[in-house]
């Protein structure tokens, strides 16, 4: 069996021994939303401004809004002609989330669903009129596991990245960086030079709310950072505060094109994967390793213990099973 090249105790570099690709459930194609809500545009965008306010981050006043806005445009203007906020029954929600869940996956329609409890909320408290959604319920989500990487997909993904040119150096200390600290996709595209710190391996990340915490990173990782900045240095714009720079002396790199850069690095490798798997891989490494639950939810940026759960489910099936040879081993 196949067992990954260590280095320098890279965290998550052997938590996986399959030497199988984990196959992963392919995502829903997103389909084209109406989002005219003619009537109903005012009081979405006072809803924009109080999300904003209460310092929400850009993507989720997006999400929240786009999808007060389908729900207005789809549901209430196109099937029920309604066109004032007060006119909306509990009943409308319960037929829009039917129909969200029989188009679009559990998630999204939860999604959907606490955008609109939000939504009404503050609505009913400017306005002082009755919420409709005050005894509904959201539907439920089936949780999904995300596999964590196995040894071979780890070692393709290093392979894919290997060589000496700006491109090669920059996605190998992405993807470091990724898989020792787990953190965020918008988090490590967020990364200035100034936030950086290899002696210490520290580096200092903004969060959801533009929270601010402190993340380590392994020595591997380091060393492919600071290769990356050798080369780094020599870029035209290597002046710009932010750490990643793009190819052909190109300025920054966004959340968007590291994403991209994920997938096709994964794809010339044969691995499926995606930004946020990795965040599923270090919780798991470090629950697996018996590193202690607070230490994670305050790497990892979590206030909700409940966020241990979602992000440890992934493999604790396979932890339980070598918990109990470890403790039952040698009984009679």
């Amino acid at each position: 069996m196949p067992k990954s090249r260590k280095s320098g105790g890279s965290i998550g570099a052997d938590a996986g021994h399959e030497s199988k690709t984990m196959p992963l459930r392919e995502r829903r194609k997103p389909r084209p939303r109406q989002l005219d809500a003619g009537p109903f545009s005012a009081d979405i965008a006072s809803f924009r401004l109080h999300l904003a306010a209460e310092g929400k981050s850009p993507k989720t006043i997006k999400v929240y809004t786009e999808a007060v806005r389908y729900f207005a445009a789809a549901h209430l203007l196109t099937k029920t002609g309604k066109t004032r906020w007060e006119q909306v029954l509990a009943e409308d929600v319960q037929r829009w989330m039917v129909w969200m869940l029989a188009e679009y996956s559990e998630a999204t329609a939860h999604i959907e669903y606490r955008a609109l409890r939000q939504f009404f909320r503050w609505w009913s408290a400017e306005e002082e009129l009755p919420d409709p959604m005050v005894n509904l319920r959201g539907p439920r989500v089936t949780e999904k596991l995300v596999p964590f990487f196995t040894s071979v997909e780890l070692s393709g993904l290093e392979k894919a990245c290997r060589g000496n040119t700006f491109a090669q150096r920059r996605d190998a200390a992405i993807i470091a960086v990724f898989r020792a600290s787990g953190i965020r996709l918008s988090e490590l595209a967020g990364i200035r030079c100034g936030d950086l710190d290899l002696q210490t391996r520290e580096i200092k990340v903004f969060g959801k709310g533009r929270k601010e915490r402190i993340v380590k990173i392994d020595y591997e990782a380091a060393r492919r950072v600071d290769r990356y900045l050798r080369v780094r240095a020599r870029h035209e714009q290597a002046s710009r505060s932010w750490l990643w720079l793009g190819v052909s002396n190109r300025g920054p790199v966004s959340a968007k094109g590291i994403y991209e850069m994920i997938k096709r690095r994964g794809k010339q490798a044969g691995v499926h994967v995606y930004p946020h798997r990795f965040r599923h891989h270090f919780s798991h490494t470090w629950l697996d390793r018996g590193g202690p639950e607070g230490d994670l939810m305050e790497l990892n940026g979590w206030v909700s213990p409940q966020m241990l759960t979602r992000y440890g489910a992934s493999a604790r099936a396979a932890r339980a099973r070598r918990t109990y040879d470890r403790i039952m081993d040698g009984e009679p």
